[in-house]
């Protein structure tokens, strides 16, 4: 596409965006900033030959633009706090400027809880149930598996309906730790115990070119895992998972689903930018081995 084209295309996109980025971000000249910047992008792809071809692919590409945008912003805020109080409560009977004020609360409302969740969890389900981007899109989108967005996604949705999901981040934390406890003590018949029958294991691109495969069923993972050493426990965006740190730089990080207490995906992730996506805590202690088995 020329930029003529392309102009014309993400003036087409550009109340979706600013739709999505609102959603994310709770701030319409947030959102306003993100989308052009999306848009200075999209133009300097032009400079370099990777512009994206076809009205879909233009799409997807935005998308994919805005969210990362809004995840960089979202990770900058160490606190976020709403940003306008809720309106008053509106006289039933007060007719049509009722309504408004009602349908600005609902939405500062869903904004207030929007808030309480992880950027990743906000991002997965804005884009996901919000707006009807397909899981693997937003997979795609955040350099994850669809088994991974999906528990995101879930985990949010469960946490609007204000569940405590503080259990189930501690039993998922009980069973990454019992895994890589298996895995440095070469333990098989225990790692086999914590897998789920059709467990997979997920390589992005990057993963792949170390030398990393797609691996399904409790036998294939657990060989892959099985006497691994070089992978420490850190927590990605606040739940228990694992990372292979070198110098104090996660260069992969292992993401764990856990499904009734068993582990259903392990995505191995060592995408940069993926990696720059996500809120990992706990590498202070360097890794003292320059290579996983898990790779």
């Amino acid at each position: 596409m020329n930029e003529s084209e392309l102009g014309a295309r993400f003036e087409t996109e550009r109340p979706r965006l600013l739709a999505i980025a609102g959603r994310i971000l709770g701030s319409p000249v947030g959102a306003e900033d993100v989308v052009q910047e999306a848009w200075l992008r999209l133009g300097g792809s032009i400079s370099t030959g990777s512009t994206p071809e076809g009205p879909d692919n233009v799409a997807a590409w935005l998308t994919t633009a805005v969210t990362r945008l809004c995840l960089d912003q979202l990770r900058s805020r160490r606190h976020v706090q709403p940003t306008d109080e809720l309106p008053e409560e509106p006289d039933p009977a007060a007719g049509p400027e009722a309504d408004a004020i009602l349908a600005d609360r609902v939405d500062a409302a869903m904004l207030v809880v929007l808030h309480t969740l992880s950027p990743i969890e906000r991002v997965a389900f804005v884009l996901h149930d919000l707006f009807g981007v397909p899981f693997d899109e937003v997979a795609a989108t955040l350099g994850r598996s669809d088994a991974a967005v999906r528990q995101l996604a879930s985990r949010a949705r469960r946490r609007l309906r204000g569940a405590d999901l503080e259990a189930e981040r501690r039993e998922h934390g009980a069973v990454v730790d019992a895994f890589l406890d298996a895995a440095r003590g070469g333990d098989l018949p225990r790692l086999l115990s914590l897998l789920a029958p059709d467990v997979a294991l997920h390589a992005d691109q990057a993963g792949a070119a170390m030398g990393a495969d797609v691996r399904v069923g409790q036998e294939a993972v657990a060989d892959r895992f099985n006497g691994a050493r070089g992978a420490m426990p850190v927590t990605v965006d606040g739940w228990a998972n694992a990372a292979w740190v070198h110098h104090r730089e996660v260069k992969v990080a292992f993401l764990f689903t856990v499904v009734d207490g068993l582990i259903t995906d392990i995505d191995m992730v060592a995408d940069g930018a993926s990696l720059e996506l996500m809120d990992i805590s706990g590498t202070s202690n360097p890794n003292t081995g320059h290579s996983t088995d898990a790779n």
